[in-house]
C-alpha cells in the first residue's frame, strides 16, 4: 500500500488548485459495495504536466480526464490514478465500486443486532477518503464538497453541510467551505435526533433508533452551546460552518473532527448510571472535537507533521473549556493523572520524539498519533500560554484564525501569531520544547538546620542520558504546613529553573514545610520527586489533607510515578494509595487511583503477593462502599471495583448474589454494566460457562451486549475460550468494538499458564497482519493483543529475536519496541518489590 510522501503532496500542491469536487454515492447497491462518482475540477499552474488522483476501490470502471477515457490498464497504480497532459482548467470524473470498511478505514456499514438495521458512516482520517471518492488526499489541498447520495427509502443522510431529501432516497446537500479530504463525513441510517439552535446554527446530536433512550440531548446540547460561546470569544470569530451535527456510533472508540458533522464513538452513551467523571471525560471530548472546528478544520495544518499541534491545541483547549465555562471544575486535576500520564509514560519509551515530528509520509503520521502528539503537546500549549500571558496568548490566537481562514498553516504562522502581542521571541522556546525529545526529572536538593529552617533550596534537574536535554522551566513551589487535620498552602513562589542545580535563594531561612511540592499547579512539563521529608508526610496521609485538587493529583502523579519507575516500591506505593482512597472529593482522582491499585497489583508487583494484595484492595473497595453516601459516584466507583478484585469465597458468594440483583449496597442500582462486569469476573475465575455467557447474550441484544459478551468469553478460564477468542480477535470481519472486548479479557493475570502458548502466535498472527492495507487495524490490534502479562525471560527472548529481523514493518517494530520497554519497567518494580 502506498503513502503519500510530504515531498509529493509538496510537488503536487504546488502543481494543481483544486476548485471543487462534485460527489455522488449510491448507498442501495448492497452490503458489500456501494457505488461512487466523482467530479473534480482543477487547475494545473504548468500545462502539460501529470499529476495523480487518489482512490482505493475494488473496482474502477472509469475515469474521464478532460473527455478522454483513460486507458485503466495504463494509468493505474495501486490507488493512483495518473492524469497526463494537463491542461490549465481540468474536469476529471471517476466512476467506480466502492467496499464498506469492517475496520473503520472509508465508509463503514454496521448492523444493529438489537433491531436488524443497518447504520453507515464515515472515516476519512488520514488518508481514507479516497475509499469513499477520488480525491487529491492531502490535507493542504483543501475545496468545496458538493454531495448527493441516494439511500433506502425512509433512510436520513447527514454530511458536512445541510442537506434535504428532493425525493425518495435521494439527498442533495449544499456545498462545504473549502475543506480538507480527511475532513470528509457522511451517515445514513434510520437514526434517532434531537435538534435545537444556538444563535441561529442550528445543532442536532444523533444516534441509533435502539440508543434512543441514552442520548441525554439536553446535557450534550448544554455542553455545546458552553463551548459555542467560549469559543466565540477567544477565537474572535463565529462558527464558520452552516449547522452543527454530533452523530454516536458503533465502533468507533474515540471522535472525529469532521466539519459540521461530529462522530462520536456510542459508548459515550451511557446505557447505566455513571460517574460524573464520566460525564466530565465526554464533555471534554465534546469540547476537544468543537475546538477542532476553528483550529483544524477553519485553519488547517499543511501536512502531518504539525497533526501534533491540531490535537494538542484541542486537548488543551477543551480542558481549559471544561473548566472555565462547565460545571467540571477540577478537570485540571485529571488532566494531570490522565492525559499527562499518557505523555509521561510515551516520552519515557524508547520511541519518543520530538513535538514537532518529522513526518515523511502519511504512515509515519499514523504511527505519531500518540501520547506525544495529544499529551505532552497539550502540557506544552498550557505552558506556554502561562510564559506569554493568556491575554496575549488569546490575542495571537484571534490573529491567526482572522489571518488564516479556510487556509492551511504551519507552527511558524501560529508561532509568528502568538510573538506579535507577547512580544517574545518563541524561536529558543520551540527549539527547546517542540524539536527536542524526552522528559526531565525535577527533584528537590535540600539542607535543613537544626532549627528546622532552611540553609538552602535547590532544584536538581535530571534528564535522561538517551534525551539529555536541560530545558527551561518555569514551576511554582509549594509550601504546606499543617492546620489540624489539614495541609494548608502557607507560601507558594514561582521560579525559572534551567541547567543541572538550581538554587531557591527565596527559600533560604523559611521553616522547612511538612509538604514541598514542586511544579505545584502543575506548569511545567516534567517528572516530580519527593524529599524524604515529605516522602514521610505522604506515608501518613498527607495527600488528602490538602485542598487544592492540582496540588493532590500532582502529589499522586509524582507517587505512581516513582513507583512505575522502581524508585519506590510497589508495597509502599499501594499503602498510600489504599489509605487515599477515602477522599471522594474529586471522583476522576478516585477513579484513576481505583485503576492504578489494579497496575500495581497485576503489573508492577510480584506475582506471588498478587492474590493477597488484592484481596486487601476487595476489602478495602467493601469498607469504601458501606461508608460511601447511597447513590453518590463514589459509592458506584467502589462496587466497581470490588467486582474487578474478587478472589475470596466471600467475594465471589456476594458477586453471584449481585449478579442476581440481590443485596445490593443502599443506593447502588441494577445495571448492565454492573452485571457484564460481574459475568467477566465470574469467567475469570473459572465460574460461569460459556453457554451462561451466550444466554446473557440472547438477552442483551445490542452492540454493547455483544461487545461485553466477547469480553466476557475471551476471559474464561477454559483453552476452547481462549482459541475462540483469538480467532475471532483476528478475524477480519470484527468490528474494531469487539476487537478491544476481546483483547481486554484475553491476557489476563490469572490465566498466564494458559495463555503462554499464544505469544508465538502473538508474533506471527500479527506481523500478516501488517502485509494487508488496514494499518489502523493492525495498529489497534498489535497494541491491544500484545502479551503484557507474561512478564517473564522468555517473552523478551521471543520479542529481541522478532526484532532482529530486519525486514519487519516499521510500525510493528514501533509497537514490539514500545511493549517491551514496558515490560522492562515492570521487571525493575518486580525486582525492588522482591527485595521490599
Amino acid at each position: 500500500m502506498q503513502s503519500l510522501t510530504r515531498d509529493e503532496a509538496i510537488e503536487r500542491a504546488a502543481l494543481i488548485a483544486v476548485r471543487d469536487y462534485g460527489i455522488e454515492l449510491d448507498l442501495t447497491t448492497g452490503a458489500e459495495t456501494f457505488r461512487s462518482r466523482t467530479r473534480v475540477r482543477f487547475e494545473c499552474r504548468e500545462p502539460g504536466r501529470s499529476t495523480f488522483i487518489e482512490h482505493r476501490v475494488p473496482n474502477l470502471r472509469s475515469v474521464v480526464l478532460n473527455g478522454r477515457t483513460l486507458d485503466l490498464a495504463h494509468v493505474v497504480d495501486d490507488a493512483r490514478i495518473r492524469l497526463d497532459d494537463l491542461a490549465a482548467e481540468n474536469e476529471v470524473v471517476v466512476d467506480a465500486d466502492a467496499e464498506f470498511s469492517a475496520s473503520l478505514e472509508g465508509l463503514q456499514r454496521s448492523v444493529d443486532p438489537e433491531d436488524g438495521e443497518a447504520y453507515i458512516y464515515s472515516e476519512s482520517f488520514l488518508d481514507y477518503a479516497q475509499r469513499i471518492f477520488a480525491c487529491f488526499d492531502q490535507p493542504d489541498l483543501k475545496a468545496p464538497f458538493s454531495v448527493t447520495a441516494t439511500a433506502p427509502e425512509g433512510w436520513t443522510v447527514l454530511s458536512n453541510a445541510a442537506g434535504r431529501q428532493v425525493e425518495s432516497g435521494r439527498w442533495v446537500f449544499a456545498a462545504t467551505a473549502p475543506l480538507s479530504t480527511y475532513l470528509f463525513a457522511l451517515a445514513a441510517g434510520r437514526y434517532h435526533s434531537a435538534t435545537t439552535e444556538h444563535h441561529g446554527t442550528p445543532l442536532g446530536v444523533w444516534c441509533r433508533r435502539s440508543m434512543a433512550p441514552y442520548l441525554e440531548a439536553e446535557e450534550l446540547f448544554d455542553t455545546t452551546k458552553r463551548g459555542f460561546d467560549y469559543f466565540e470569544g477567544v477565537f474572535g470569530r463565529a462558527y464558520p460552518f452552516d449547522k452543527y451535527d454530533q452523530i454516536f456510533l458503533p465502533n468507533i472508540g474515540g471522535a472525529m473532527e469532521n466539519a459540521g458533522l461530529v462522530t462520536f464513538g456510542d459508548d459515550f452513551l451511557f446505557r447505566s448510571p455513571v460517574t460524573d467523571d464520566r460525564r466530565r471525560g465526554r464533555a471534554e471530548v465534546v469540547l476537544h472535537e468543537l475546538a477542532h472546528m476553528w483550529f483544524g478544520d477553519l485553519v488547517t495544518l499543511r501536512w502531518w507533521d504539525d497533526l501534533w499541534l491540531n490535537e494538542s491545541f484541542a486537548t488543551y483547549l477543551g480542558y481549559r473549556t471544561a473548566v472555565e465555562a462547565t460545571r467540571h471544575k477540577t478537570a485540571w486535576a485529571s488532566f494531570v493523572l490522565d492525559d499527562k500520564d499518557w505523555g509521561y509514560r510515551q516520552d519515557a519509551l524508547p520511541s519518543t520524539h520530538p513535538i514537532v515530528a518529522d513526518v515523511v509520509d502519511g504512515a509515519a503520521a499514523l504511527q505519531n498519533m500518540d501520547g506525544i502528539t495529544y499529551s505532552k503537546g497539550a502540557g506544552v500549549l498550557k505552558q506556554l500560554a502561562a510564559w506569554v500571558g493568556r491575554e496575549a496568548f488569546d490575542a495571537g490566537l484571534q490573529a491567526y484564525i482572522a489571518e488564516h481562514a479556510f487556509g492551511n498553516t504551519t507552527l511558524v504562522d501560529f508561532l509568528d501569531a502568538l510573538e506579535r502581542p507577547s512580544g517574545r521571541d518563541l524561536e529558543p522556546w520551540a527549539a527547546e520544547w517542540l524539536q527536542t525529545a524526552g522528559i526531565a526529572t525535577l527533584q528537590p536538593r535540600l539542607d535543613i538546620g537544626p532549627d528546622g529552617r532552611y540553609r538552602s533550596v535547590a532544584v536538581e534537574q535530571i534528564a535522561p542520558p538517551e534525551w539529555p536535554t536541560l530545558r527551561s522551566h518555569r514551576i511554582a513551589i509549594g509550601l504546606f504546613d499543617e492546620d489540624g487535620d489539614r495541609l494548608v498552602r502557607r507560601d507558594r513562589v514561582e521560579v525559572d529553573i534551567t541547567g543541572e542545580l538550581t538554587s531557591v535563594d527565596v527559600l533560604t531561612g523559611q521553616r522547612a514545610p511538612a509538604v514541598l511540592l514542586l511544579n505545584d499547579d502543575d506548569l511545567t512539563w516534567a517528572k516530580v520527586r519527593l524529599d524524604g521529608r515529605t516522602l514521610d508526610r505522604v506515608r501518613l496521609g498527607a495527600i488528602p489533607q490538602i485542598d487544592e485538587p492540582l496540588a493532590r493529583a500532582v502529589l499522586w502523579m509524582a507517587v505512581l510515578d516513582a513507583a512505575r519507575d522502581a524508585e519506590l516500591p510497589v508495597n509502599d506505593a499501594l499503602t498510600i494509595v489504599l489509605d487515599g482512597l477515602g477522599d471522594t472529593r474529586d471522583i476522576g482522582t478516585t477513579r484513576i487511583l481505583l485503576r492504578s491499585c489494579l497496575e500495581l497489583i497485576d503489573r508492577l508487583g510480584r506475582p506471588e503477593h498478587r492474590e493477597g494484595r488484592l484481596a486487601a484492595l476487595s476489602a478495602r473497595s467493601m469498607e469504601l462502599v458501606a461508608a460511601a453516601e447511597p447513590g453518590s459516584d463514589a459509592q458506584l466507583a467502589f462496587v466497581r471495583v470490588a467486582i474487578e478484585t474478587a478472589v475470596t469465597d466471600d467475594d465471589v458468594a456476594r458477586l453471584r448474589t449481585w449478579r442476581d440483583g440481590q443485596s445490593l449496597p443502599v443506593g447502588c442500582q441494577p445495571s448492565l454494566e454492573l452485571h457484564w462486569a460481574i459475568i467477566a469476573r465470574l469467567a475469570v475465575l473459572g465460574l460461569v460457562s460459556k453457554e451462561e455467557i451466550d444466554n446473557e447474550c440472547a438477552i442483551d441484544l445490542t452492540i454493547a451486549g455483544a461487545e461485553a459478551g466477547a469480553n466476557a468469553r475471551a476471559s474464561l478460564l477454559t483453552a476452547a475460550g481462549k482459541e475462540a477468542a483469538w480467532a475471532e480477535l483476528f478475524d477480519e470481519a470484527t468490528t474494531p468494538g469487539m476487537g478491544r472486548a476481546i483483547a481486554r479479557g484475553f491476557w489476563r493475570p490469572e490465566h498466564m499458564d494458559l495463555t503462554r502458548p499464544y505469544l508465538a502466535r502473538y508474533l506471527a498472527d500479527t506481523k500478516a497482519l501488517y502485509r494487508g492495507d488496514a494499518p489502523t487495524r493492525a495498529n489497534s490490534i498489535a497494541n491491544r493483543a500484545f502479551p503484557i502479562t507474561l512478564v517473564e525471560p522468555a517473552t523478551f527472548a521471543a520479542i529481541d529475536a522478532e526484532l532482529a529481523d530486519g525486514s519487519l514493518d516499521p510500525s510493528f517494530r514501533r509497537v514490539l519496541v514500545e511493549r517491551r520497554h514496558d515490560l522492562v519497567r515492570a521487571t525493575a518494580a518486580r525486582a525492588l518489590d522482591a527485595s521490599a
